[in-house]
């Protein structure tokens, strides 16, 4: 008789625990459709930004510990390496950029996002002081702040025209 109370006793206090767990963790809200939107506002900001050369501006689309890659040119890393590389850029007055994204998406968490599209760009030959004509293709990977803003970590760009050969020596 002891063993059938203690084993009813047990019975009934795990049955009691069982209901005390705690609720589920709610998912958090889909901002996916808004994250989307904001990177696509930022880039489009940020083509106008170009056009308007806005340094400042610029450089307050970075993360501070973000990474710009340019064709034929050393990758800038950091705010002050990039603001360089792009004082130098739009200090021509030729200058020209323009890019459009074919692609958006944020990952599920999302504290991730990237864009990939096209470019062109209009600028002078630091050499030949004639105009130069690029396009190509880039990618740009994004990274929610803790404010929610969304600011570039990675920017790469990969032209589509063929580099010129090194002038033959005579």
């Amino acid at each position: 008789m002891k063993v059938l109370a203690a084993l009813c006793g047990t019975a009934v206090v795990l049955f009691s625990m069982a209901g005390c767990s705690p609720a589920p963790t709610p998912a958090p809200p889909d901002t996916h459709d808004a994250d989307v939107k904001a990177i696509s506002d930022l880039e489009a900001k940020q083509v106008a930004d170009f056009g308007a050369k806005n340094i400042e501006a610029l450089i307050a689309f970075y993360a501070d510990d973000a990474v710009l890659m340019t064709p034929g040119g050393p990758s800038a890393k950091g705010k002050d390496a990039i603001r360089n590389g792009l004082k130098e850029m739009i200090a021509d007055p030729a200058m020209k950029l323009n890019f459009k994204a074919d692609k958006v998406d944020v990952s599920k968490a999302g504290d991730l996002g990237y864009t990939q599209g096209t470019y062109t760009l209009t600028m002078t030959n630091p050499v030949t002081h004639k105009l130069l004509e690029d396009h190509g293709s880039y990618v740009t990977t994004y990274r929610k702040q803790a404010d929610g803003s969304w600011k570039a970590v990675a920017d790469i760009a990969t032209s589509e025209v063929p580099q010129m050969p090194p002038p033959k020596k005579k």
